[in-house]
Protein backbone atom coordinates (compact mmCIF):
# COMPACT_ATOMS: atom_id res chain seq x y z
CA UNK A 1 0.00 0.00 0.00
CA UNK A 2 1.25 3.21 -0.56
CA UNK A 3 1.75 5.70 2.48
CA UNK A 4 3.00 5.26 6.13
CA UNK A 5 1.89 2.46 8.32
CA UNK A 6 0.18 3.82 11.43
CA UNK A 7 -1.45 2.71 14.26
CA UNK A 8 -5.05 4.96 14.35
CA UNK A 9 -5.80 5.17 18.42
CA UNK A 10 -7.96 7.76 20.59
CA UNK A 11 -5.98 10.63 21.51
CA UNK A 12 -6.34 9.73 25.57
CA UNK A 13 -4.44 6.22 25.47
CA UNK A 14 -1.62 7.23 22.28
CA UNK A 15 0.80 7.84 25.35
CA UNK A 16 -0.13 4.58 26.57
CA UNK A 17 0.25 2.79 23.16
CA UNK A 18 3.12 4.83 21.63
CA UNK A 19 5.01 3.49 25.04
CA UNK A 20 4.46 -0.22 24.46
CA UNK A 21 4.83 -0.04 20.09
CA UNK A 22 7.99 1.40 21.21
CA UNK A 23 8.49 -1.57 24.01
CA UNK A 24 8.11 -3.77 20.79
CA UNK A 25 11.00 -2.19 18.69
CA UNK A 26 7.50 -1.45 16.09
CA UNK A 27 7.19 2.30 16.42
CA UNK A 28 9.28 4.73 13.69
CA UNK A 29 11.19 6.45 16.15
CA UNK A 30 12.34 8.99 13.34
CA UNK A 31 8.55 10.58 12.78
CA UNK A 32 6.78 12.38 14.78
CA UNK A 33 2.87 11.00 15.77
CA UNK A 34 0.11 13.29 13.87
CA UNK A 35 -3.27 14.35 15.04
CA UNK A 36 -5.96 12.01 12.55
CA UNK A 37 -7.76 14.84 10.54
CA UNK A 38 -10.14 12.10 9.41
CA UNK A 39 -11.39 10.92 12.80
CA UNK A 40 -11.70 13.64 15.45
CA UNK A 41 -10.22 12.65 18.88
CA UNK A 42 -7.68 10.59 17.41
CA UNK A 43 -3.57 9.99 16.35
CA UNK A 44 -1.73 8.74 13.94
CA UNK A 45 1.42 6.34 15.45
CA UNK A 46 3.90 5.73 12.68
CA UNK A 47 4.80 1.98 12.69
CA UNK A 48 7.98 0.46 11.04
CA UNK A 49 6.89 -1.12 8.01
CA UNK A 50 8.26 -4.35 8.67
CA UNK A 51 6.43 -4.74 11.77
CA UNK A 52 2.73 -4.01 10.35
CA UNK A 53 2.07 -7.89 10.30
CA UNK A 54 3.42 -9.32 13.52
CA UNK A 55 1.56 -6.15 15.53
CA UNK A 56 -1.08 -7.98 17.46
CA UNK A 57 -4.10 -5.35 17.16
CA UNK A 58 -6.20 -7.45 19.32
CA UNK A 59 -3.32 -7.61 22.28
CA UNK A 60 -3.49 -4.11 21.78
CA UNK A 61 -6.87 -3.17 22.32
CA UNK A 62 -7.32 -4.76 25.54
CA UNK A 63 -5.13 -1.94 26.95
CA UNK A 64 -7.94 0.37 26.31
CA UNK A 65 -11.38 0.82 26.36
CA UNK A 66 -13.40 -1.46 24.05
CA UNK A 67 -14.92 1.57 21.91
CA UNK A 68 -11.32 3.26 21.46
CA UNK A 69 -9.80 3.32 18.31
CA UNK A 70 -6.98 1.38 17.64
CA UNK A 71 -6.40 0.42 14.03
CA UNK A 72 -3.89 0.46 11.49
CA UNK A 73 -3.97 2.72 8.66
CA UNK A 74 -1.91 4.08 5.76
CA UNK A 75 -2.17 7.69 6.01
CA UNK A 76 -1.33 10.16 2.64
CA UNK A 77 -0.37 12.78 5.45
CA UNK A 78 3.34 13.83 5.15
CA UNK A 79 4.52 12.94 8.74
CA UNK A 80 7.20 15.19 9.71
CA UNK A 81 10.30 13.70 10.29
CA UNK A 82 11.41 14.99 14.45
CA UNK A 83 14.77 16.09 12.56
CA UNK A 84 12.76 17.98 10.44
CA UNK A 85 10.30 19.67 12.89
CA UNK A 86 13.13 20.14 15.47
CA UNK A 87 15.23 22.22 12.38
CA UNK A 88 12.12 24.05 10.98
CA UNK A 89 11.41 25.17 14.72
CA UNK A 90 15.06 26.35 15.48
CA UNK A 91 15.37 28.36 11.64
CA UNK A 92 12.40 30.04 12.17
CA UNK A 93 13.74 31.38 15.92
CA UNK A 94 17.14 31.94 13.91
CA UNK A 95 15.67 34.17 11.25
CA UNK A 96 14.03 36.06 13.85
CA UNK A 97 17.48 36.62 15.87
CA UNK A 98 19.06 37.32 13.14
CA UNK A 99 17.20 40.06 11.72
CA UNK A 100 17.18 41.51 15.25
CA UNK A 101 21.23 41.09 15.63
CA UNK A 102 21.30 43.18 12.17
CA UNK A 103 19.34 46.05 13.18
CA UNK A 104 21.73 46.43 16.40
CA UNK A 105 24.43 46.23 13.95
CA UNK A 106 26.06 43.01 15.03
CA UNK A 107 26.27 39.94 13.11
CA UNK A 108 25.50 36.07 13.68
CA UNK A 109 27.94 33.46 15.07
CA UNK A 110 28.39 29.91 16.07
CA UNK A 111 28.16 30.95 19.63
CA UNK A 112 25.39 32.77 19.18
CA UNK A 113 23.25 29.35 17.85
CA UNK A 114 24.98 27.57 20.30
CA UNK A 115 23.83 29.65 22.64
CA UNK A 116 19.84 29.01 21.78
CA UNK A 117 17.25 26.87 23.83
CA UNK A 118 17.25 23.19 22.86
CA UNK A 119 14.81 22.37 24.75
CA UNK A 120 12.13 24.16 26.63
CA UNK A 121 8.16 23.64 28.48
CA UNK A 122 5.37 25.10 26.49
CA UNK A 123 2.42 25.76 29.03
CA UNK A 124 -0.46 27.14 27.07
CA UNK A 125 0.42 30.18 25.61
CA UNK A 126 3.67 30.75 28.11
CA UNK A 127 7.29 29.02 27.08
CA UNK A 128 9.32 28.15 30.12
CA UNK A 129 13.11 28.16 29.33
CA UNK A 130 16.22 26.95 31.33
CA UNK A 131 19.15 27.89 32.41
CA UNK A 132 21.43 26.97 29.94
CA UNK A 133 20.68 29.63 26.72
CA UNK A 134 20.60 32.98 26.08
CA UNK A 135 23.88 33.16 28.65
CA UNK A 136 26.26 35.62 26.60
CA UNK A 137 26.80 38.96 26.97
CA UNK A 138 25.22 40.04 23.75
CA UNK A 139 21.72 39.12 24.32
CA UNK A 140 21.80 41.94 27.35
CA UNK A 141 22.29 44.81 24.25
CA UNK A 142 18.68 43.49 22.95
CA UNK A 143 16.84 44.30 26.23
CA UNK A 144 13.15 43.45 25.52
CA UNK A 145 13.43 43.14 21.96
CA UNK A 146 15.46 40.18 22.22
CA UNK A 147 12.18 38.07 25.19
CA UNK A 148 9.47 39.69 21.83
CA UNK A 149 11.56 37.93 19.07
CA UNK A 150 11.78 34.57 20.89
CA UNK A 151 8.46 34.39 22.00
CA UNK A 152 7.64 35.24 18.26
CA UNK A 153 10.03 32.43 16.94
CA UNK A 154 8.80 29.83 19.63
CA UNK A 155 4.75 30.72 18.99
CA UNK A 156 4.15 31.86 22.57
CA UNK A 157 2.91 35.27 24.18
CA UNK A 158 4.56 34.91 27.44
CA UNK A 159 8.26 33.66 28.18
CA UNK A 160 9.91 32.77 31.18
CA UNK A 161 13.34 31.28 32.73
CA UNK A 162 13.65 28.68 35.06
CA UNK A 163 17.24 29.52 36.42
CA UNK A 164 17.55 26.37 39.53
CA UNK A 165 15.19 24.88 41.83
CA UNK A 166 15.17 26.68 45.55
CA UNK A 167 16.35 25.29 48.50
CA UNK A 168 13.16 26.44 50.39
CA UNK A 169 12.16 22.58 51.24
CA UNK A 170 8.79 23.23 48.48
CA UNK A 171 11.20 22.61 45.69
CA UNK A 172 10.05 25.64 44.50
CA UNK A 173 10.77 27.00 41.06
CA UNK A 174 13.40 30.18 40.88
CA UNK A 175 11.40 31.50 37.99
CA UNK A 176 11.89 34.71 35.86
CA UNK A 177 9.10 36.80 34.36
CA UNK A 178 10.39 37.95 30.67
CA UNK A 179 7.60 38.93 28.80
CA UNK A 180 3.83 38.57 30.16
CA UNK A 181 1.82 40.10 32.68
CA UNK A 182 0.77 37.50 34.71
CA UNK A 183 2.25 34.17 36.19
CA UNK A 184 -0.96 31.50 35.86
CA UNK A 185 -0.41 28.92 33.58
CA UNK A 186 -2.89 25.86 32.48
CA UNK A 187 -1.50 22.47 31.18
CA UNK A 188 -3.53 19.83 29.43
CA UNK A 189 -3.02 16.08 30.03
CA UNK A 190 -4.89 13.05 28.96
CA UNK A 191 -7.84 15.85 29.08
CA UNK A 192 -6.97 16.63 32.33
CA UNK A 193 -6.83 20.78 33.62
CA UNK A 194 -3.84 21.51 35.47
CA UNK A 195 -3.37 24.96 36.55
CA UNK A 196 -0.59 26.53 38.64
CA UNK A 197 1.77 29.46 39.03
CA UNK A 198 4.73 28.80 37.22
CA UNK A 199 6.85 30.67 39.52
CA UNK A 200 5.91 28.86 42.27
CA UNK A 201 4.98 25.13 41.62
CA UNK A 202 6.93 22.86 39.32
CA UNK A 203 5.45 20.56 36.44
CA UNK A 204 6.77 17.20 35.53
CA UNK A 205 6.11 17.01 32.44
CA UNK A 206 8.36 13.48 32.71
CA UNK A 207 5.81 11.96 34.77
CA UNK A 208 2.85 11.47 31.28
CA UNK A 209 3.50 7.78 30.98
CA UNK A 210 3.07 7.01 35.01
CA UNK A 211 -0.16 9.48 34.90
CA UNK A 212 -1.65 7.55 31.95
CA UNK A 213 -0.82 4.52 33.95
CA UNK A 214 -3.09 5.56 36.73
CA UNK A 215 -5.86 6.65 34.79
CA UNK A 216 -5.91 2.95 33.56
CA UNK A 217 -6.70 1.58 37.46
CA UNK A 218 -9.74 0.29 38.33
CA UNK A 219 -9.97 2.12 41.48
CA UNK A 220 -13.54 2.05 42.17
CA UNK A 221 -15.39 1.63 45.45
CA UNK A 222 -11.75 2.34 47.23
CA UNK A 223 -10.41 4.97 49.41
CA UNK A 224 -7.00 6.72 48.15
CA UNK A 225 -4.14 8.52 50.14
CA UNK A 226 -1.81 10.27 47.62
CA UNK A 227 0.61 11.60 50.27
CA UNK A 228 2.46 13.84 47.75
CA UNK A 229 -0.45 15.34 45.72
CA UNK A 230 1.70 18.79 44.49
CA UNK A 231 -0.78 20.61 42.40
CA UNK A 232 -2.61 17.04 41.56
CA UNK A 233 -0.42 15.01 39.30
CA UNK A 234 -1.73 11.89 40.47
CA UNK A 235 -4.42 12.78 42.71
CA UNK A 236 -6.58 13.64 39.36
CA UNK A 237 -5.91 10.78 37.37
CA UNK A 238 -7.17 8.74 40.46
CA UNK A 239 -10.48 10.72 40.48
CA UNK A 240 -10.96 11.50 36.81
CA UNK A 241 -10.49 8.37 35.07
CA UNK A 242 -9.88 5.98 37.55
CA UNK A 243 -12.92 6.26 39.30
CA UNK A 244 -12.02 6.69 43.16
CA UNK A 245 -14.54 6.65 45.50
CA UNK A 246 -12.25 9.30 48.00
CA UNK A 247 -8.75 10.88 47.45
CA UNK A 248 -7.11 12.36 50.34
CA UNK A 249 -4.81 14.30 48.53
CA UNK A 250 -1.93 15.93 51.33
CA UNK A 251 0.72 18.38 50.44
CA UNK A 252 2.61 20.62 52.29
CA UNK A 253 3.56 23.61 50.13
CA UNK A 254 0.95 26.39 50.40
CA UNK A 255 1.19 27.10 46.76
CA UNK A 256 0.60 23.80 45.67
CA UNK A 257 -2.52 23.80 47.32
CA UNK A 258 -4.01 26.37 46.14
CA UNK A 259 -2.99 24.94 42.89
CA UNK A 260 -4.36 21.66 43.63
CA UNK A 261 -7.72 23.24 44.86
CA UNK A 262 -8.71 25.46 41.57
CA UNK A 263 -7.69 22.03 39.42
CA UNK A 264 -10.03 20.16 41.69
CA UNK A 265 -12.38 22.29 40.96
CA UNK A 266 -11.35 22.70 36.99
CA UNK A 267 -11.98 19.10 36.56
CA UNK A 268 -15.27 18.69 38.33
CA UNK A 269 -13.96 16.20 41.09
CA UNK A 270 -13.37 18.59 44.39
CA UNK A 271 -16.56 16.80 45.37
CA UNK A 272 -13.95 13.29 46.01
CA UNK A 273 -11.30 14.96 47.66
CA UNK A 274 -10.31 15.96 50.81
CA UNK A 275 -6.95 18.29 50.66
CA UNK A 276 -4.61 18.08 53.81
CA UNK A 277 -2.33 20.84 54.13
CA UNK A 278 0.52 20.04 55.89
CA UNK A 279 3.38 17.55 56.95
CA UNK A 280 1.81 14.10 55.87
CA UNK A 281 3.76 12.66 58.97
CA UNK A 282 1.86 14.43 61.22
CA UNK A 283 -1.77 13.39 59.62
CA UNK A 284 -4.59 12.41 62.02
CA UNK A 285 -5.54 9.22 60.08
CA UNK A 286 -5.05 5.61 59.97
CA UNK A 287 -6.85 2.19 59.04
CA UNK A 288 -8.65 3.97 55.94
CA UNK A 289 -6.65 3.48 52.58
CA UNK A 290 -6.92 0.61 49.63
CA UNK A 291 -4.56 2.11 47.77
CA UNK A 292 -1.57 5.27 49.03
CA UNK A 293 0.50 6.77 46.74
CA UNK A 294 4.19 8.05 47.66
CA UNK A 295 4.89 10.04 44.69
CA UNK A 296 7.88 11.32 45.76
CA UNK A 297 11.56 11.10 44.43
CA UNK A 298 14.62 10.83 44.80
CA UNK A 299 12.95 8.63 47.85
CA UNK A 300 9.80 8.51 49.71
CA UNK A 301 10.67 6.75 52.30
CA UNK A 302 10.27 9.39 55.02
CA UNK A 303 6.49 8.63 53.88
CA UNK A 304 6.67 5.15 54.50
CA UNK A 305 5.55 4.35 58.48
CA UNK A 306 2.64 6.84 57.85
CA UNK A 307 1.68 4.93 54.62
CA UNK A 308 1.43 1.88 56.24
CA UNK A 309 -0.47 3.50 58.97
CA UNK A 310 -2.88 4.29 56.40
CA UNK A 311 -3.53 0.85 55.12
CA UNK A 312 -7.03 -1.10 56.32
CA UNK A 313 -5.95 -3.33 59.14
CA UNK A 314 -8.70 -5.81 57.76
CA UNK A 315 -7.73 -6.25 53.90
CA UNK A 316 -4.74 -4.08 53.30
CA UNK A 317 -3.65 -2.35 49.98
CA UNK A 318 -1.38 -1.52 47.28
CA UNK A 319 1.24 0.94 47.80
CA UNK A 320 2.95 2.50 45.06
CA UNK A 321 6.17 3.48 46.07
CA UNK A 322 8.43 5.78 43.70
CA UNK A 323 12.50 5.89 44.19
CA UNK A 324 15.25 6.89 41.92
CA UNK A 325 17.34 4.14 42.20
CA UNK A 326 21.37 4.07 40.92
CA UNK A 327 22.48 1.37 39.09
CA UNK A 328 26.40 0.59 39.16
CA UNK A 329 28.78 1.55 36.44
CA UNK A 330 29.36 -1.55 33.79
CA UNK A 331 32.77 -2.44 34.00
CA UNK A 332 34.91 -0.99 30.92
CA UNK A 333 37.27 -3.86 30.90
CA UNK A 334 35.23 -5.85 30.81
CA UNK A 335 32.61 -4.83 27.71
CA UNK A 336 35.71 -3.38 25.60
CA UNK A 337 35.75 -6.54 23.55
CA UNK A 338 31.69 -6.61 22.63
CA UNK A 339 29.71 -4.57 20.26
CA UNK A 340 27.35 -1.58 21.63
CA UNK A 341 24.74 -3.88 20.88
CA UNK A 342 25.49 -6.45 23.71
CA UNK A 343 26.86 -4.11 26.10
CA UNK A 344 23.34 -2.07 26.27
CA UNK A 345 21.70 -5.52 26.50
CA UNK A 346 24.06 -6.17 29.51
CA UNK A 347 23.26 -2.78 30.44
CA UNK A 348 19.36 -2.84 30.61
CA UNK A 349 19.69 -6.62 32.54
CA UNK A 350 22.24 -4.84 34.85
CA UNK A 351 19.46 -1.87 35.75
CA UNK A 352 16.36 -4.46 36.05
CA UNK A 353 18.52 -6.65 38.73
CA UNK A 354 19.14 -3.44 41.02
CA UNK A 355 15.51 -2.37 40.37
CA UNK A 356 14.75 -5.55 41.11
CA UNK A 357 16.86 -5.88 44.76
CA UNK A 358 15.68 -2.58 45.73
CA UNK A 359 12.38 -3.77 45.65
CA UNK A 360 12.71 -6.88 47.25
CA UNK A 361 14.86 -4.99 50.48
CA UNK A 362 11.75 -2.71 50.16
CA UNK A 363 9.09 -4.91 50.70
CA UNK A 364 10.76 -6.77 53.01
CA UNK A 365 10.99 -2.87 54.90
CA UNK A 366 7.22 -2.46 54.55
CA UNK A 367 6.28 -5.55 56.58
CA UNK A 368 8.39 -4.91 59.16
CA UNK A 369 6.62 -1.95 59.40
CA UNK A 370 3.99 -3.13 59.44
CA UNK A 371 4.16 -5.78 61.95
CA UNK A 372 5.46 -3.19 64.36
CA UNK A 373 2.69 -0.98 63.74
CA UNK A 374 -0.22 -3.33 63.76
CA UNK A 375 1.50 -6.34 66.06
CA UNK A 376 0.60 -8.77 63.46
CA UNK A 377 2.49 -10.16 60.63
CA UNK A 378 2.09 -8.92 57.05
CA UNK A 379 2.66 -10.46 53.55
CA UNK A 380 3.87 -8.32 50.72
CA UNK A 381 3.84 -9.43 47.22
CA UNK A 382 5.79 -7.29 44.43
CA UNK A 383 2.89 -7.10 42.13
CA UNK A 384 4.86 -4.66 39.31
CA UNK A 385 8.59 -2.37 38.92
CA UNK A 386 7.42 0.45 36.11
CA UNK A 387 10.02 2.36 34.51
CA UNK A 388 9.17 6.16 34.55
CA UNK A 389 11.79 7.65 33.44
CA UNK A 390 16.05 8.01 33.19
CA UNK A 391 17.90 11.42 34.63
CA UNK A 392 21.09 9.64 33.87
CA UNK A 393 22.57 6.13 32.00
CA UNK A 394 22.73 4.45 35.30
CA UNK A 395 19.96 6.43 37.44
CA UNK A 396 16.54 5.80 36.97
CA UNK A 397 13.08 6.57 38.25
CA UNK A 398 10.44 3.87 39.14
CA UNK A 399 7.40 2.82 41.02
CA UNK A 400 7.07 -0.44 42.84
CA UNK A 401 3.34 -1.61 43.13
CA UNK A 402 3.24 -3.47 46.31
CA UNK A 403 0.40 -5.78 47.63
CA UNK A 404 0.38 -5.89 51.53
CA UNK A 405 -2.37 -8.32 53.19
CA UNK A 406 -2.37 -8.89 56.55
CA UNK A 407 -1.43 -12.90 57.24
Amino acid sequence: MDGVPCLRVSQCHAQQLRKCLQSKGALDLSLCLLKDSGVTGTVLLPILPSCVSQLDLQSLRTMVASDSDCEIVWSQSHLQSKKERGRTSANKLEKILLELLESHGERWTEELRGDLPRSFQRHGDLVLLGDNCFTLPLWKKMDKQLWIAVAKGLGAKRLAKMSRISKDGFRSPVVTILLGQHCWVKHVDNKIRYEFDVTKCMFSAGNITEKLRVAGFDCRGETVVDLYAGIGYFTLPYLVYAGASHVHACEWNPDAVEALQKNLVANRVSDRCTVHQGDNRKLQLCDIADRVNLGLIPSSEDGWPVACRLLKRTTGGILHIHQNVTSPLPNTAAVSAVDDTTERVSGKKVDRDVWQAWAADTANQIACLLKDITGAPWITNIQHIEHVKSYAPHVHHIVLDLECRPS
